[in-house]
Parts: C-alpha cells; structure tokens; sequence
C-alpha cells in the first residue's frame, strides 16, 4: 500500500503500453479533453465510453479530471443516441485513488466552505446506466467512482479498497455508504478500519462486482452489455434504474409503491404497447423512445 500511494506522490515513467491514445480528445459535442478519452462504442455508436487517461499517475482523480468527467456525462446524457456508459481506466489502474497532492494542504474551512468532492456525485446521478469496467487497482476514490456506477464488471486482476485510514482519513465520496449497502457491514468495516484490499474474486462474492472477465476482454464486455441495454426503450430503462435505486433509499413497503407506480407508467409509453405487441407477434420490438 505504501508504495502505492508514493507511486501516486512520486509517479514514475508509465509504461509505453499504457499510452494508447493521445491525452486530450474531442466528445461529440467538440469538447476538449486533458485527462479523459471520451467516445462513442458498439455497433450502433449508441455506447459512450469514459476512459480515464492520467496513466503516470495511474490514473488519480483530480478537481480537473472530476471536472471533465461531468462535463463528458452531460454530453452523453442530453445524447438521444448513447443508450448506456461505460467508465473505464487502463490496465493497470482504473484508478487508485484521489489526487493526495492537490488535497494534502487543504483546511477543513476549505473543505466544509467549498463542500469538497460534492460534484463528484454527478456519476451516481445519471439516469442512464453506467457501467464501470475495472481493471488494476481501484482504491479509496477509484473504488467510490465504481460504487456510483450501476453496474461493475471487474478484470482478472482487479483490486478494490478504502485506504483512506492510512493517510490518516476517511472516505468522503460514499465510500463507507455504498461499500457497506453492496458488501455487508462487517467487510465493509473492515476495509475501511485496515486499508485492506480485496481481489475481484472476493469482490464478486461479496456482491460488489457482477462479472469477472479476462483483461484484454474486459472493456469489449462491458461495451457488449451497454449495447444490450441500449437497445431496450431509454424511457423506460430510466424508469427501471430509479426503481432499483429507490431500494437502498426507502423501507420495502414504500419501495413496493414506488414500484407499482413507475410500473403503471410504463402503460402511457408507445414503447411499452410496441413491446408486447413485438412478443405477441413474435418479432423484436422496435422501440423508439416514447
């Protein structure tokens, strides 16, 4: 762990293999970026794919790269096109952690003034579905930026965890929120308390990871299910996201109404009327979004 987070203070040369692509690369709306690679995937272009691309410093969150990942969510979410996120790092890294240097000097009137890491939160609120693809290392906020996706696939050689403890912190991205909603209190508390790390193995039996695939597989399967998923109506995948979310927000008996009610709202939908009409005739559905 601790030559981890010096690797992250003190980066060294990243290997040629990481550099894939050119640091700054344009959305479809033209906007350029400095830390991300951002593009559309799939057969249809109908995937967007968010690559995090700061590989010397194996990809660490900083203000700007969190500013450019907002910026590129936007982009996709007011794309009628782009059905589903995929957000993705290297092979190494998808990323370990937040950026110490640019935090280590902060005062808490800072902090508490400026509500800091409050916009890293924008990925949790997306109502199409993000799907993290994880390879590397994903720690203290690596871990956090997974946890707001809704779906994680992991590589082989994944390894997630909440250090924060031994820089003398606490997770403050949802880290002891959403770790402990997926796996459990007592793994949950314990990861938090020792910096501990757990493999995708681990991951997935405890209910954080859903897949676990070969590396150089990974990012091609995670395209693969964005591509289903956006092939399904876009309205009614957002009815069906917010009610899976209302389950870790509201007792069962409420969450049941909620339900009910997205359910009854689904038949005012074109979309819903074509479905059923497509497995009655026994054809695909041809869904166009209202």
């Amino acid at each position: 762990m601790a030559l981890l987070f010096r690797a992250l203070l003190c980066p060294a040369r990243a290997p040629a293999r990481l550099l894939l692509r050119a640091p700054a690369r344009l959305c479809s709306a033209g906007t350029q970026f400095q830390y991300l690679v951002v593009e559309k995937k799939g057969a249809k272009q109908n995937v967007g794919v968010i690559q995090l691309n700061r590989p010397k410093a194996l990809n660490a969150l900083c203000d700007g790269l969190m500013n450019e990942m907002n910026q590129a969510l936007d982009s996709f979410e007011k794309d009628p096109h782009v059905g589903a996120i995929v957000i993705t790092g290297s092979e190494k890294a998808f990323a370990a952690g937040a950026d110490i240097k640019e935090m280590q000097n902060r005062t808490f009137q800072e902090c508490y003034r400026g509500n800091f890491l409050a916009h890293w939160n924008r990925v949790s609120l997306v109502r199409k579905p993000v799907i993290a693809a994880v390879n590397g290392y994903a720690l203290g906020g690596g871990c956090e930026l997974a946890m707001m996706c809704d779906i994680i696939f992991a590589g082989e050689k994944a390894q997630f965890g909440q250090p924060e403890i031994l820089l003398g912190t606490i997770p403050g991205a949802g880290g002891t929120q959403r770790l402990t909603r997926a796996v459990g209190k007592s793994l949950a508390m314990e990861m938090v308390l020792t910096g501990d790390r757990i493999s995708a193995q681990e991951a997935k039996e405890a209910g954080l990871v859903s897949k676990i695939y070969p590396v150089e597989k990974l990012l091609e399967e995670a395209i693969s299910c964005g591509e289903k998923i956006a092939g399904n109506s876009k309205l009614v995948t957002a009815m069906a996201k917010e009610a899976v979310n209302a389950a870790f927000e509201m007792t069962l008996t409420e969450g049941n109404k909620m339900e009910k009610r997205l359910f009854h709202a689904t038949f005012a939908t074109d979309d819903r009327k074509e479905g059923m009409a497509a497995f009655v005739e026994k054809r695909k559905a041809n869904f166009t979004d209202h």
